[in-house]
């Protein structure tokens, strides 16, 4: 299986997740996720007082300079780990 399509399977995988990933959890598969896809982080960072919007793009942009071979490697590893639990 190639990255890419592992990387499709395991965004298949994360929807059948029987338990809720916590908050760090989630915001790491976004980051991971955005890394992956996009690249780096791009726009304006949301204002303050949309604290879900900002916590995405401030945990996308921790993954600044992450090549998305490795976001994808990344996020299947821990949908896999998610998977486990």
């Amino acid at each position: 299986m190639t990255l890419i399509e592992s990387f499709e399977d395991a965004q298949k995988r994360v929807k059948t997740l029987t338990e809720k990933p916590d908050n760090d959890e989630l915001l790491e598969l976004y980051a991971l996720y955005k890394q992956g896809t996009t690249g780096d982080a791009t726009g304006s960072r949301p204002g303050m007082l949309d604290f879900v919007g900002r916590a995405k793009f401030d945990a996308w942009a921790k993954k600044k300079g992450t090549s998305k071979d490795a976001a994808m490697t990344a996020y299947v590893a821990v949908v896999d780990r998610l998977m486990k639990k």
